[in-house]
């Protein structure tokens, strides 16, 4: 048997950074990892989605070179190049992610764990060999996966969930997406700009619906400007699959039901946590609802043992994974990390247009009872904006009206993930409205619609 001090399970964002971490911090590690260094994300999910939505937006400006003074002819696009480069650049910063724990004198296992109870995990090594290792503290970093309908016919070749809608084999005619969260509207996004006349069906009465209701609200309308195609408040019914087609019956808000057929069909209904066959049952750790519960330092019911990302809970997204990670080790290695605040964790959409935010919906501030300022500043009012032919966007933000505190950040168009990161920092130093007036954005910058946005929730705005 192997002894360390930190044994993490899992290699994600959330794992490989909390084993680089801990080993900074002088705590022996290892990592297990079953199938891909850099978990979902990097393989299957944030990287080759954003690599496959460069290659839509290069050939959406190809297509309006003319508005540029440009002119391009015969413009087309390769299916399988465009697959072959998202899988070339997971599988470069796949290798990267190894270099980095090497780097950093963490040891890796590649195989399946499971716990022996608190100290004690068992990996069936990869090849098929078997290895014990001991630690005094184990984190569980095992990701999520996307949840499935029940009835979804399984690996069939024209019901695609996230992996197989990113390495399609055809350019589906009709497209019917399932879901209109992040991963639904990016899919969307890249279909639709390459052509396939798409369809998304929200079981909630709005796209997006964990955004501000006025982004979801213009989201929806540029989206279907560009010729996408959204059936609201509808529930599914029955799914049928030939080698030709997906049938799908929809129960719509009426009651009454549709019958829709399309080339394929994408399932994007949210993540469920991987918590079975860790030895779970083993320990006092407590799942709940498809996750581990966890307190704010992501410690179990179990002493010495941690859970961190997908499958410690929503929200399911990389970044809050890698933060929770640094917060586990730093609190093992005895330092005094603050707890994740979850108003100040962003999301982000990387659809055409893309959609940023953080904080408090100008709903969910109401519900709160908090007296708001609501400041509102729109792409067309950008000289930025304009030289870079995208006027269509908004950047919205609110303000308590008592205290001035920064209480959420909502935006929609060109680069405003990128931008959101302005908000965030503000709210993490717990800015008010003052600081942000006070502060000098560069110029010609899109940036400056954040400003323009703080000086509008308090009658100020100089640009429109």
């Amino acid at each position: 048997m192997q002894n360390f001090d930190i044994v993490i399970i899992g290699a994600g964002p959330g794992g490989y950074v909390a084993a680089i971490r801990a080993s900074q911090l002088g705590l022996k590690t290892a990592i297990i990892e079953r199938e891909h260094l850099g978990g979902v994300c990097l393989n299957w999910g944030c990287i080759p989605t954003k690599a496959l939505l460069r290659s839509a937006e290069v050939f959406h400006l190809m297509e309006n070179a003319n508005s540029f003074g440009l002119k391009a002819t015969g413009i087309s696009f390769d299916l399988e190049a465009i697959v072959k480069r998202s899988r070339s650049i997971s599988g470069q910063l796949a290798s990267g992610i190894r270099g980095l724990l090497k780097k950093n004198k963490v040891t890796v296992f590649e195989g399946t764990a499971k716990l022996e109870g608190r100290k004690t995990v068992t990996i069936n090594l990869t090849d098929g060999k078997t290895e014990q290792l001991s630690a005094s503290h184990i984190i569980l970093a095992t990701g999520g996966r996307a949840r499935i309908l029940p009835f979804m016919p399984l690996n069939h070749p024209r019901v695609w969930q996230a992996k197989e809608a990113m390495t399609p084999t055809f350019m589906p005619k009709e497209l019917l997406i399932i879901g209109s969260g992040a991963i639904g509207i990016e899919f969307a996004s890249f279909y639709k700009t390459l052509g396939a006349n798409v369809t998304v069906v929200e079981v909630q009465d709005r796209i997006l619906p964990h955004e501000d209701n006025e982004i979801s609200t213009l989201a929806q309308k540029s989206f279907e400007k560009k010729g996408m195609n959204f059936i609201l408040g509808a529930s599914f019914t029955d799914m049928k699959a030939t080698d030709k087609k997906v049938t799908v019956s929809i129960k719509l808000a009426n009651g009454s039901v549709e019958t829709k057929e399309s080339d394929a069909v994408i399932v994007a209904v949210g993540v469920i946590g991987n918590t079975e066959n860790l030895g779970l049952e083993k320990t006092k750790a407590v799942i709940e609802r498809g996750q581990i519960v966890v307190d704010v330092y992501c410690q179990t019911a179990e002493p010495g043992i941690y859970a961190i990302g997908d499958v410690a809970g929503a929200p399911w997204l990389a970044h809050k994974a890698s933060h929770e990670g640094i917060i586990c080790v730093e609190k093992i290695a005895k330092h005094t990390p603050h707890p994740i605040t979850r108003n100040n964790i962003p999301g982000c959409t990387y659809s055409m247009p893309q959609i940023a935010s953080v904080g408090l919906t100008e709903s969910a501030a109401k519900a709160q009872g908090l007296e708001i300022k609501v400041g509102r500043f729109p792409f067309v009012g950008n000289g930025k904006a304009i030289a870079l032919g995208e006027t269509e966007g908004l950047v919205k933000t609110i303000y308590n009206a008592k205290t001035g505190e920064l209480l959420g950040a909502h935006m929609i168009g060109a680069e405003v993930t990128e931008l959101i990161q302005g908000f965030v920092i503000a709210k993490t130093l717990e800015a008010t409205e003052a600081e942000l007036m006070h502060t000098i954005f560069p110029h010609p910058t899109l940036s400056e619609m954040m400003h323009e946005s703080t000086l509008d929730a308090y009658g100020k705005v100089i640009h429109y």
